[in-house]
């Protein structure tokens, strides 16, 4: 109509001659409105060219199609992998995502959680670091809260995670295999449960002969290159990496170190995002299923949504051995000593 700004829905109220109540019911589909009336409203707003507020539609219906997503870092691009996922999905389905970033701290990601609540369908918190404690707010929020990548024991929430107790294993099974029996571990975030499963994980395969000495790192490339020089005092022959950013890190500080990756060091990662086979060398890691993530994720909240809870719990996904040519048989001769060993950068 040429009309310049937002119509509002005093605006149709006027022109159907009817009170902004009226207009309201009529847009968020209530039946208690006369057929003829409702009409006229659907007239009014066609002609008008009103356009409903998806916001204050949901605060009115209690349904607002939206789903709200919390990350540990966005700048993670394992994390940009499952979100890309269970949006596709979930828009897919006419619901559209809201998404945070809990900056790695479980102060923050508690109150994004709870302040997405209050403005979303149901919420996805993805590799949470809150504590269990935290966690067990949620439980009486009809189970419209989803966990990717946390296991809660005792907790009632549904959740879809990797296994990567197994996956760990595997990689340093992998590493034993070929004659490796000293191993420094780069740690991630002491509350990601993640973190708590590999390391388990590294802790039982001395029963394999492989001595594992974990060093505090974190979850990002600048973390596995400070860690670096702290990993080589145990004098390791490989170096396990909580993740694949945390092995670039590594291997980039390696690398000005002038030790010969994996010549003199092997080293492994764990996701296997996409970035890691063109690093150079290509790195040996575990393959997260990020996508199936995102994807079962969705599963469950469009079963909750639909039905109050989930169908059926989903088991832990695997995430395979992926072997390049970051790792190989330890070296014959000692390593030499590193700048690191003699404190020069």
């Amino acid at each position: 109509m040429g009309r310049s700004g937002r119509v509002t829905i005093q605006q149709v109220a006027d022109a159907a001659g009817v009170s902004i109540a009226t207009v309201s019911r009529v847009m968020t589909g209530a039946e208690t409105v006369r057929p003829d009336l409702a009409e006229r409203v659907r007239r009014a707003a066609a002609e008008l060219g009103y356009r409903p507020n998806a916001v204050a539609q949901g605060l009115a219906t209690g349904v607002t199609r939206m789903v709200g997503v919390v990350v540990p870092n966005l700048a993670n691009p394992y994390f940009y992998d499952v979100i890309k996922a269970l949006n596709a999905a979930a828009g897919a389905d006419g619901y559209r995502t809201l998404i945070a970033d809990a900056n790695e701290d479980p102060n923050e990601e508690l109150e994004l959680s709870r302040g997405l609540l209050r403005q979303v369908d149901a919420l996805v918190v993805v590799s949470p670091r809150m504590s269990a404690e935290a966690l067990r707010e949620f439980e009486d929020r009809s189970l419209r809260v989803v966990l990717v990548n946390r296991v809660a024991i005792g907790i009632g929430l549904p959740a879809v995670s990797v296994d990567s107790f197994t996956a760990m294993l595997e990689i340093a099974g992998h590493l034993a295999r070929l004659g490796h029996t000293r191993v420094a571990y780069l740690a991630g975030p002491e509350q990601s449960w993640q973190q708590q499963e590999r390391w388990r994980a590294l802790s039982q395969a001395a029963a394999f002969g492989l001595r594992a000495t974990s060093v505090p790192a974190g979850a990002t490339i600048d973390a596995g290159y400070g860690a670096v020089d702290e990993a080589l005092r145990s004098q390791p022959t490989a170096i396990m990496c909580h993740n694949d950013l945390v092995a670039f890190g590594a291997l980039a500080r390696l690398i000005e170190l002038g030790v010969d990756v994996p010549g003199e060091m092997s080293l492994t990662g764990f996701d296997d995002i996409e970035f890691a086979r063109y690093a150079t060398p290509p790195l040996t890691t575990a393959a997260s299923p990020q996508r199936e993530l995102g994807r079962v994720a969705w599963e469950l909240v469009s079963e909750i949504l639909a039905n109050g809870r989930p169908t059926a719990e989903r088991p832990l996904l695997p995430a395979p051995l992926v072997v390049r040519a970051s790792t190989a048989a330890p070296a014959t001769r000692p390593r030499r000593p590193s700048a690191a060993a003699t404190g020069r950068p």
